[in-house]
């Protein structure tokens, strides 16, 4: 699938259950999200963490608001603790299983996001590792000199900060020198296609979750 439909369609269920209270409709999005995770091989282990992270935030609100609620109390506990995992799996379809070289490039071509910052955060997404190769570089010169710098000391991020300000030098640079030029039309050697079969599949699944709003009585 397209990834900015998919995104597209993440985005338009996530706004609808922020303001349903249908806990059925929540644990079917659960189950889906998680045949989908399934059906694209995602590790057992990845989705533990999935299921556990999210449970003390997941109980917070539940005795919060089973206990200073109002109203269905009970109803609205579950419906928020249900929602929290729907958040959460819903989002995993996305970030486990798309490509954020693919992701940009979409919405370049398709929602013709602009190159430049379309490029801009392709470059900052593939610098991260690095990055953090260069925290740990100046972590471990700063015990050689005596400083141990610690995961909040200031000197730490100003030197990175200082690191990736030179990079990003090199990166216009280099960008430049590859006949990148601002607003001039430009050829994709990836193409990422829009096809019908995408605008089918968010409008159907558009429409499905009406029908669970709306048509089906489920609680």
């Amino acid at each position: 699938m397209n990834p900015s439909m998919k995104l597209l369609l993440l985005l338009i269920i996530a706004l609808e259950i922020s303001f349903t209270t249908i806990i059925s409709l929540n644990v079917a999005l659960i189950i889906l999200a998680l045949i989908y995770l399934l059906s694209h091989r995602t590790r057992l282990r990845t989705l533990g963490w999935l299921l556990l992270i999210p449970l003390l935030p997941a109980i917070g609100l539940w005795s919060t608001q089973y206990i200073n609620g109002s109203g269905d109390k009970t109803l609205m506990a579950w419906v928020l603790f249900t929602r929290i995992y729907a958040f959460v799996f819903t989002g995993a379809t996305f970030t486990l299983t798309t490509d954020v070289l693919q992701l940009t490039d979409s919405l370049e071509q398709n929602w013709h996001l602009p190159a430049k910052f379309a490029y801009g955060v392709l470059a900052a997404y593939n610098l991260v590792p690095r990055i953090q190769h260069e925290v740990q570089v100046i972590r471990v010169a700063g015990l050689m000199r005596g400083q141990a710098l610690s995961f909040w000391s200031p000197q730490l991020y100003f030197k990175a900060i200082l690191v990736s300000i030179n990079w990003s030098q090199n990166l216009a640079q280099a960008m430049h020198s590859h006949g990148f030029v601002e607003d001039a039309p430009r050829t994709h050697y990836r193409q990422i296609p829009l096809t019908k079969l995408d605008w089918t599949i968010v409008i159907g699944g558009v429409l499905l979750l009406q029908v669970g709003v709306f048509v089906i009585s489920w609680r």
